[in-house]
């Protein structure tokens, strides 16, 4: 045991860029977490929490939300600029760590009508959507634009590193990936999600539906760093549908409106709007067991035409 000590101690030391010993400033990712439950409560009051909400009391209640925020995430956010910039307040500032939280908060109505566009789309999409309810208190979807919206916000403002923290946390819940720096527009709607990744410079329009397992990424990172501040990723116009299994790449590659993207298309180029872009689909070959003497040993099932 004490060898091993010995060793996790040295590789500390040979792998320096992986430890933070002696540092004030770390975020607390937890508190962000509890931060981002903080909000939801705010986003759907009387969806979440542990307690009944009465109306009269409703003012009180959200007075409290809105304290406990203003005093976690602006700690979080005054660690996230002094860490950013090496344990001082960061020089190009034009805020103090109160005014930025502020200007968060100050979006938060603006954020609830997006959110329920996106409801209202969920609904509307989903015939096994049950009620609205359902879809807030349940759907990953929703939780998922949820926080990227939230942390959207925050990314505006500059903030680093905690915007990033709170979309791969909702990435770790629901399998959804989507870059805090992405645009997109209302009535957004995602179906069942597992495997969704959008890219960081990705802008989608509106009334957009995307399914599980779609891509909006980028069509090379080979060049690192130095395609940081270059559009990598899609242009997704209004009205557009995309089934699961699609990938869409590249900065300059445009989806035009009313477009409708089948099931595995890969797709590196513009497509005009208002067309249907599928992947043909190969014949599936089945083959009889032995015991089927009946059966024919093989046949060919073709596959619908407009089957994506």
């Amino acid at each position: 045991m004490a060898a091993l000590i010995k060793q996790l101690v040295a590789s500390y030391n040979e792998l320096s860029e992986t430890i933070h010993f002696d540092f004030a400033y770390q975020l607390n990712r937890s508190v962000i977490i509890e931060t981002i439950d903080k909000l939801r409560q705010l986003m759907f009051p009387g969806y979440f929490g542990k307690k009944n909400i009465a109306t009269n009391f409703i003012e009180y209640h959200t007075g409290e939300l809105i304290e406990e925020i203003c005093y976690d995430l602006g700690g979080q956010i005054e660690k996230a600029l002094q860490h950013w910039s090496g344990g001082t307040a960061a020089p190009d500032a034009h805020h103090t760590t109160g005014e930025l939280v502020l200007m968060f908060l100050s979006k938060l109505c603006d954020v609830r009508k997006l959110l329920a566009t996106d409801v209202d789309a969920t609904f509307d999409g989903d015939p096994a959507a049950f009620s609205k309810d359902e879809i807030i208190s349940s759907y990953p979807g929703i939780y998922a634009i949820m926080v990227y919206r939230l942390a959207h916000e925050i990314y505006k403002l500059n903030i680093p590193l905690i915007p990033r923290i709170m979309t791969e946390h909702a990435h770790s819940v629901t399998g959804i990936d989507i870059h805090p720096g992405a645009a997109i527009g209302h009535h957004f709607f995602i179906d069942h999600g597992t495997g969704i990744v959008i890219g960081e410079t990705t802008v989608i329009g509106n009334h957009v539906k995307i399914y599980q397992g779609v891509t909006l990424g980028a069509l090379s990172t080979r060049d690192g760093q130095t395609l940081k501040s270059v559009k990598r990723h899609p242009t997704i116009e209004n009205n557009v549908t995309v089934y699961s299994g699609a990938s869409i790449l590249g900065g300059t590659t445009v989806i035009g409106e009313g477009v409708v993207i089948g099931s595995n298309a890969f797709i590196t180029e513009s497509v005009p709007e208002n067309t249907r872009v599928s992947a043909r689909n190969p014949g599936l070959h089945i083959k009889a067991n032995d015991s089927c003497a009946n059966c024919p040993r093989t046949r060919r099932q073709k596959p619908d035409k407009e089957d994506f």
